[in-house]
């Protein structure tokens, strides 16, 4: 007899363990619910190495409204999370995000501000004055302004949050199943199976892509062009002689060069530049980064990181959506039981929680029912129509 559930979760991560926690307890789905993640260490997944980054410094409104919700999901995990009276500790530093702008930037900050605020979310607006008040250890004079997040923003244990969703998604009745997905079989407007490498055809009632990375090759089993792809990025972890004094928010320079304090110990990196950025899979590091762009550009804006000293580094990818930096979320127009949960850039992390519920809301009921995510979907990429974010780093 073939195995079969009635939802299949494509990816173990973050994002697909998530869906299944929704599904299985607020969802209340009394179904059967399988997770397919190829990896379950987890030690070359997005999730785990990832730096954490909560913030609603965002340009489009969904992107505020998600990860409003991912901050304020985070802030009770450890009560929707808990398993058997034991809650999970994600270590959430509530430090805020400092965008930095130059006076070629500044309108669109303002912009982006405006919009954030009337969301909702706990940003201040800062001139270059007011910067160097509230940031004394911050070199203002080439900058116009700057915006920090005064309350939901800062970072956490990913590799935390990861582990809590799933370990809740399995006492929920979850089924993990240690496996990569190689095939998915089409049967006109729906996916009848998955099909793994260890040779199991597993029936199905409905499927969730949830493959980070690997999400557009996933998509192209069922013959659909999904624009997501890996993408490297790089982060260095450096000590400083004499640290600037008190909590350091994760700051953005101009120049995309970001940093933010981890215990005694600084993290920084930089996304680079499009032209220098192909899809990619390996986990090489090029340190020369660090000396020749992040350091110059660190030692500038804090006076005190003249003085530092590189103390490791690692490789991790973003799933990259190519159209626009954006998730696809939502079911296939023509494939009514295949759900995209993909293609977040670098924001899947604080952006889990509500795109889990979302999918969940979908399957559940057949709509959004909080967050409407309808500009996410698949639509606008068989369209070509890019929503674009300008809060991407």
């Amino acid at each position: 007899m073939m195995e079969s559930y009635d939802v299949m979760i494509v990816g173990g991560g973050v994002i697909g363990s998530a869906v299944a926690y929704f599904l299985l307890g607020p969802g209340g789905f009394d179904g059967s619910v399988a997770v397919v993640e190829r990896d379950p260490t987890y030690a070359n997944g997005s999730t785990g190495r990832s730096i954490g980054g909560i913030r609603q410094q965002f340009s489009v409104p969904e992107n505020i409204r998600l990860s409003l919700f991912g901050a304020e999901f985070v802030k009770e995990a450890p009560a929707h999370l808990a398993v058997e009276g034991e809650m999970p500790e994600l270590g959430f530093k509530e430090q805020g995000y400092l965008f930095l702008a130059s006076a070629e930037g500044l309108d669109a900050l303002r912009e982006n501000h405006a919009l954030q605020v009337s969301e909702g979310a706990a940003i201040d607006a800062y001139d270059a004055e007011g910067l160097a008040d509230r940031f004394p250890w911050l070199n203002a004079g080439d900058l116009a302004g700057g915006c920090f997040g005064a309350a939901n923003e800062g970072w956490l244990d990913p590799y935390g949050l990861l582990q809590a969703f799933r370990k809740k998604a399995r006492s929920l009745g979850a089924t993990y199943l240690e496996d990569d997905v190689t095939g998915l079989e089409r049967a006109g407007g729906r996916i009848a199976a998955v099909e793994t490498a260890s040779g199991a055809r597993i029936a199905c009632g409905q499927v969730v892509n949830a493959a980070g990375a690997a999400a557009g090759r996933v998509a192209a089993m069922a013959g659909i062009e999904l624009p997501v792809v890996p993408k490297k990025r790089l982060v260095f972890a450096f000590d400083c002689r004499e640290a600037p004094a008190g909590p350091l928010p994760l700051t953005v320079d101009p120049s995309g060069v970001y940093f933010r304090p981890e215990g005694a110990q600084f993290l920084c990196g930089k996304s680079p530049e499009p032209e220098d950025d192909p899809e990619c899979w390996d986990f090489e590091i090029d340190y020369d980064l660090f000396e020749e762009v992040l350091w110059p550009a660190l030692a500038h804006r804090v006076p005190a990181f003249e003085a530092i000293k590189m103390a490791g580094a690692w490789a991790g990818h973003y799933e990259v959506n190519l159209l626009d930096d954006n998730a696809v979320i939502g079911p296939h127009p023509e494939v009514s039981n295949l759900f995209f949960v993909n293609g977040f850039s670098g924001h899947g992390l604080q952006q889990a929680p509500g795109a889990g519920r979302a999918i969940a809301e979908l399957i559940l009921t057949g709509g959004f029912r909080t967050i409407d995510l309808s500009r996410f979907g698949y639509a606008r990429v068989a369209a070509k129509a890019p929503v674009l974010e300008r809060g991407i780093v």
